[in-house]
């Protein structure tokens, strides 16, 4: 969006890619949230807001490159604007020093552990309260698309508009986001490379702070895990690969088979710390994430360890360079209720295919002979090549299948 005119006149804007194919409503409530539906809603119906020069109904769509008329006045929201934090230079700093690479529609960072995302009762000091360092005097601000837990390192997605948060938040709801994240394990998973698939739900009694493993009524939750390389039986690193997006998915997975990551005592207990000097803290690290860019292009951005985590696999002898976080290529493999799905149709179409095999042989000219093990003389009599007599099944007496080599058993 850019502004032709000062605001106490009337206004012109020009659409930005961003907005493109956006309804006129929704362009208002992205760019100009302080002007209300009913006031835009007016404006349109007596023609002050013009596209081009052309009236325009609130549900039409605009095009990236037309400009926009907007009318003076409903640009002061009641009270006042609500202002923007004001940030020390040692958020600007601290916010400046987690970035991965920014451009024009969004800013990659590194979290570090002990850093929540988010707000909430009792956390005021998180990664959202420093995006203002990275908003212009004019300029929007900076948001969220998706998550990582307080105590998980790695890779974060900021949006530097509405447009391209918008466009974000579809490939991580439509799955096509791929993230891959390193963990260290306690113990060594009996299979090196395998999905896990277990239900999720929030555990009664914890406020929603705590996930756990329902069958019954949890929703579907499917994560990959690879072991990249083992210290002997004590413990694993491991990839991992999220395939849906619950809360503490990776953490409730690999507890639920019996080898919790490392410091994550809220699901391991005391059974997710290793003994002599390893860290108690969190080793799970967000590495990798690939996703679509605005622009047609893709981000492939990779974020270092943390300090504890780098510690942790030099003292268990492990090589980082064994990994490039590689996710898997094409789609997911299909869960339980995809496969039982896959069979039924299955099913179903060899069923449709032996209705057009017996509806052939009904309408053929020639006759279907009987098959001669329904009278009594021949039941049971096999043939002497071996083969199908007249459609009649072969086998030993009584309908049993003969066994080879002369019927006994092996």
């Amino acid at each position: 969006m850019s502004r032709i005119e000062p605001a106490d006149t009337v206004r012109q804007f020009r659409i930005a890619r961003d907005d493109d194919d956006i309804r006129v409503d929704r362009w208002f409530k992205r760019n100009l949230p302080q002007v209300s539906f009913a006031m835009v809603s007016r404006w349109a119906r007596t023609g002050q807001i013009r596209v081009d020069g052309k009236r325009v109904k609130v549900d039409d769509r605009l095009v990236s490159g037309q400009t926009l008329r907007v009318p003076p006045g409903g640009d002061t929201p009641p009270g006042g604007a609500a202002p923007r934090r004001v940030l020390t230079d040692a958020d600007i700093a601290a916010a400046e020093a987690m970035v991965i690479e920014q451009d024009r529609a969004a800013i990659l960072l590194n979290k570090p552990p002990g850093l929540a995302t988010q707000g909430g009762t009792g956390t005021h000091h998180h990664v959202d309260g420093l995006l203002d360092a990275f908003a212009g005097p004019n300029g929007p601000r900076p948001r969220l698309v998706h998550r990582l837990d307080k105590d998980t390192s790695g890779v974060l997605l900021i949006a530097r508009t509405p447009g391209s948060a918008a466009f974000f938040s579809k490939r991580f709801s439509g799955r096509s986001a791929r993230k891959v994240y390193w963990a260290l394990v306690v113990g060594v998973p009996d299979v090196a490379n395998g999905i896990i698939e277990a239900k999720l739900a929030k555990q009664p009694g914890t406020g929603g702070e705590k996930m756990h493993v329902d069958e019954e009524n949890g929703q579907s939750a499917k994560t990959r895990y690879r072991i990249v390389e083992r210290a002997g039986n004590s413990a694993a690193w491991v990839e991992l690969e999220p395939f849906t997006g619950r809360t503490h998915q990776l953490r409730v997975h690999m507890a639920a088979i019996g080898h919790p990551i490392v410091g994550d005592g809220k699901y391991g207990g005391q059974d997710a710390f290793l003994t002599g000097s390893i860290s108690r803290k969190m080793h799970l690290h967000a590495r990798r994430l690939i996703i679509d860019h605005p622009d047609g292009d893709m981000i492939d951005a990779v974020a270092d360890l943390p300090e504890h985590f780098a510690a942790s696999m030099e003292q268990l002898g492990f090589d980082p360079s064994l990994s490039d976080a590689q996710p898997e290529t094409g789609p997911p493999p299909p869960g339980k209720a995809e496969r039982k799905q896959a069979a039924r149709q299955h099913a179903k179409q060899i069923r449709k295919g032996r209705r057009g095999e017996r509806r052939g042989r009904a309408e053929g000219k020639t006759p279907v002979r009987k098959p001669l093990a329904k009278t009594g003389a021949a039941r049971g009599k096999p043939a002497g090549n071996g083969k199908s007599n007249g459609g009649r099944r072969t086998g030993s007496p009584g309908g049993k299948p003969s066994r080879p080599g002369g019927g006994k058993g092996r």
